[in-house]
């Protein structure tokens, strides 16, 4: 679909060091999706941060495993998570919707057909939905692997032009990014391998990293579709990339 984009942002650049929200970066982000949609653009938004935000919300005086933590604090975060976006979008009149979804409603069937016809329609009434996996549910093996597989699989689902994964980098280097001698990858051709400049680590606060983008980036590119990698704590980042990509950091993974 032209001017159909997917953005991803990722908990590195919604999280402060201390692990908790950063709003006024969400705010910012907000800011210029509502430029992009005066462009013209419809947007789908792939938002981490329940967790961050539930962790923010409540203070927790007892031990709890990895996955009780997951569960209790997004729980609580994802409401918070997605009333402060209905706030913020509200200022410039735009609606939003949640879609919560598991790994399972993409496998071909029923559940598929039903999410893509519920995006569909938000979609087509000018609702802007923000996808989240649903984390009180999704433990262990029916987890995404993060939300840079789960983006991919809406941007495939939903055949969007452009699939942008905001990080708390710039895009892939040559080496790692704070080597003096890293350069920054600026395309990638359908088919080229990177695999040799990919660093195995994962991010603070969320469960993927470089990685993992560069695995989605691939398999979204082979179906078609753009994608570019961004950093996200930049200012004015996404306009940037639509309006000043020639200049602005990043890294595409171009279809032709």
């Amino acid at each position: 679909m032209d001017k159909r984009i997917v953005i991803k942002v990722g908990s590195n650049v919604l999280t402060r060091q201390d692990g908790k929200l950063d709003v006024t970066r969400m705010s910012a982000i907000v800011d210029q999706i509502a430029w992009l949609r005066r462009q013209g653009y419809e947007v789908i938004l792939v938002s981490s941060g329940a967790v961050a935000c539930g962790r923010r919300e409540l203070t927790v005086d007892h031990s709890l495993d990895s996955v009780e933590q997951r569960q209790l604090f997004s729980a609580v975060g994802q409401v918070k998570l997605v009333g402060l976006y209905y706030d913020l979008f509200r200022e410039y009149g735009i609606h939003v919707g949640q879609v919560l979804t598991m790994k399972e409603n993409f496998e071909p069937g029923e559940q598929y057909r039903n999410q893509r016809a519920c995006m569909t329609v938000m979609l087509e009434n000018d609702v802007l939905p923000i996808v989240n996996e649903n984390d009180t549910v999704s433990v262990t093996e029916l987890m995404f692997t993060d939300n840079d597989e789960l983006s991919g699989l809406i941007a495939m689902m939903m055949e969007a032009e452009t699939l942008v994964l905001l990080s708390n980098i710039d895009g892939i280097f040559t080496t790692h990014p704070d080597d003096p001698s890293a350069e920054l990858i600026r395309e990638v051709a359908p088919g080229r391998d990177l695999s040799e400049y990919i660093q195995p680590e994962k991010s603070a606060f969320g469960r993927g990293g470089m990685h993992s983008k560069y695995t989605t980036a691939s398999r979204v590119q082979q179906s078609g579709i753009r994608v570019i990698i961004a950093n996200g704590e930049r200012d004015d980042i996404l306009v940037d990339l639509f309006q000043n990509q020639e200049n602005t950091p990043h890294t595409v993974f171009l279809t032709r």
